[in-house]
Formats: structure tokens, sequence, C-alpha cells
């Protein structure tokens, strides 16, 4: 398929201006632009870019407030629960996050719950924030339920991302950004936007059959937990996503399992939700609330480095460590600009003419 390369600066110009029409404050623009294209910058492009359209949309079905009113409705020290107003995730998310960080500050660390928001980009992002104040953060949110649990054929949660962002001195962050699916969705939508099979063990069909149709979501088939099946752990998958669902959503006040609310705005919202839309939860641990920081952060040097030096298996060169793939992606795109196929460049330029803004 064929794609064409675009600058940060083209991009983030772009996007900033379809927020700035549909509403949003400059604050708000600048702040949800960073976010998305922090996804594509790293190598993460369903989760960049990709999405606008999408959030539009929701957006259009009056599913998303461009200028929300964010509060915090419970608070403690170190805890806070917050409703974001149906705003933007990427807004809503780094507010929150900002939030832990400040108790963290003050106390040690900072836990924060969050309900009444939407997809709020890639975890990884909200958990990095923490790193320059000598923090471990951590990040996850529900999402649209597409995966069946261990033994089922029903959607009953979403892919459910964790990202542990935990600083070093001399060596770069350890940072884990994951979905507790063998894969996110949207690595499905790119197979889709290419026409290509997804690889056996991503998702079932409506009968629980294994299946590499990357469409089969349209078909009433499902995502499958980390793991795949019960003989590989999908068990433990199931596990993690269905802990992120409860920590998003049940303690938040927002909607989990079934009913957490469809990306895809032509989706029906569900019937019944106990709750208001999708849930975030994120955490701020100050390192020198378990010892000094910079003790901690020698250690964490020698243990990259002892793995960096484990011995390769037999037709690899190196080890890596978690975030290793995403700075080196960021460092190429950053310096010759990000790739975006067609289809992708289609539906912008489709945004672009409903505000009179020109890629």
């Amino acid at each position: 398929m064929t794609e064409q390369i675009f600058s940060y600066q083209q991009l983030s110009q772009f996007i900033q201006k379809i927020f700035l029409a549909i509403g949003c404050s400059l604050n708000d623009s600048c702040t949800a632009t960073k976010v998305l294209l922090s996804a594509d910058i790293r190598g993460i492009d369903s989760h960049g870019v990709a999405r606008l359209n999408g959030y539009i949309r929701l957006w259009e079905a009056k599913r998303i407030n461009s200028n929300p009113t964010i509060k915090i409705i419970h608070e403690t020290p170190s805890t806070a629960t917050i409703d974001g107003d149906a705003g933007l995730g990427l807004v809503v998310a780094p507010y929150a996050m900002q939030i832990a960080i400040n108790k963290a500050k003050n106390v040690g660390t900072g836990w924060v719950s969050v309900g009444n928001s939407n997809h709020f980009g890639i975890a990884g992002y909200h958990a990095m924030m923490a790193l320059e104040h000598d923090m471990i953060g951590i990040a996850m949110t529900n999402a649209s339920a597409l995966v069946a649990p261990t033994f089922s054929v029903e959607r009953m949660l979403g892919t459910n991302p964790i990202a542990v962002a935990i600083p070093a001195l001399q060596q770069p962050p350890f940072i884990a950004d994951f979905a507790t699916t063998t894969a996110a969705n949207g690595k499905l939508e790119i197979l889709q936007r290419k026409n290509e099979d997804a690889p056996l063990g991503w998702v079932q069909d409506k009968n629980a059959n294994a299946s590499t149709d990357a469409n089969i979501l349209k078909k009433e088939g499902t995502l499958l937990p980390l793991g795949s099946d019960r003989e590989h752990g999908s068990h433990k998958g199931y596990a993690l996503g269905s802990i992120v669902d409860i920590f998003s959503a049940v303690l938040s006040g927002g909607s989990y399992g079934p009913w957490a609310p469809p990306f895809p705005a032509y989706v029906p919202m569900p019937e019944n939700m106990p709750g208001k839309g999708l849930g975030h939860f994120f955490g701020a641990m100050r390192v020198d609330a378990f010892r000094p920081a910079k003790e901690f952060k020698q250690h964490m040097d020698n243990w990259i480095e002892r793995f960096r030096n484990a011995k390769p298996a037999t037709g690899f060169d190196k080890i890596l460590i978690p975030g290793d793939p995403e700075r080196e992606m960021e460092k190429e795109r950053m310096k010759n600009g990000i790739p975006i196929i067609q289809s992708v460049i289609d539906d912008l330029k489709k945004v672009g003419e409903k505000f009179n803004v020109t890629l």
C-alpha cells in the first residue's frame, strides 16, 4: 500500500487546527495533539493520527464534550476520583496524571481513578509524565468491549492496556506499554487497511474457531486475551484485562465490561449502562519515598545493563529493554518524518474538508 511522509510539524499543525475547529481551547488542542502524535512518533501507528477521524465522529455524535469541566468528585491526600465530563481522553488523562504526580510530591504516592472519559491515546504517554519528577508512572484504561474471556464467545472486555514507566540514571527509562490482548484492535485495523490477514491467535470467529480474518470483528468474532488460548495462558490475559477494567471503571464510576462505550460512533451505546463513559487509572510513586532516588536509578542502570547483556538466542543479535523499539522509532521519525498510509491520508483529508483545514 502506498504511503507518504509527513513531518511532525505538518501533522501537528493540521491536528491542532482540527481540535480547535470542534471547540477545544488552545491549551486543550495543544495537549490532545501532543498526546495523539506521541503514538505516531513512537511507531504505534494504530493509536495516532489514524484515530483522528474516530474522535471527530464521536464529537459529531455528541459523545465527546470539546470544552469539558473536569473535576475532582472525591479526594484524600493520596487519592482522587475524577469526572472527565465526557471530554477527550487525550485531555482528561494528562490532567488526571498531573494530579497523581502532585499528590506524590506531597505524600509519596498519588492514585487517580477517572470516569466519564473517552479514548485516551497510548497509555505510555501518561505513564511517562512521571519520569521527569523521579517518579514511577502507571497508566491504564478500559476500552470498547471486543474481547472474549477464556472459553467464551461474548465480547466482555476491551484491549485494556497497562503502561509502566520507570526512571534510570545513565540508561534510558524502562517503559512497558502493552494491551492485555494478544494484539491491540488498532493493529487489526491497520491490517484491514492493508487488506492483509491477521496472525493466527489474534482473533476467533463467532463460534470460537481460530481465524486469520482481519475483518472478523465485523462478523461477530472477537479479539483474544493475551495468550490466545487456555493452553498458552489466555486466562492470565483475561485476568489482567479484568484488573484494568475494575481499577479504571468500577473504581471510578465509569462503565465497565460489556457496557464500556464503543469507540466507533456508529455502534449503538449499550443499554442499561452502569456508569458514565470510559474509565482510566493512574499512579505516580516518588522513588525517594522508598529509597534515595540516585541510588535506585543506579541500580536500575545495573538491571538494564545486565538484561541487555543476557546471552541472545541463535539468530538474534541483542536483548531489548521495554521501550527500546519506540525510542529508536522516535529518533528515526523525528529526523526523517512519519509515514502515513494512503487510506489514513484519505481519512485525514475528509476531516480537513469538513473544517476547511488543509493537510
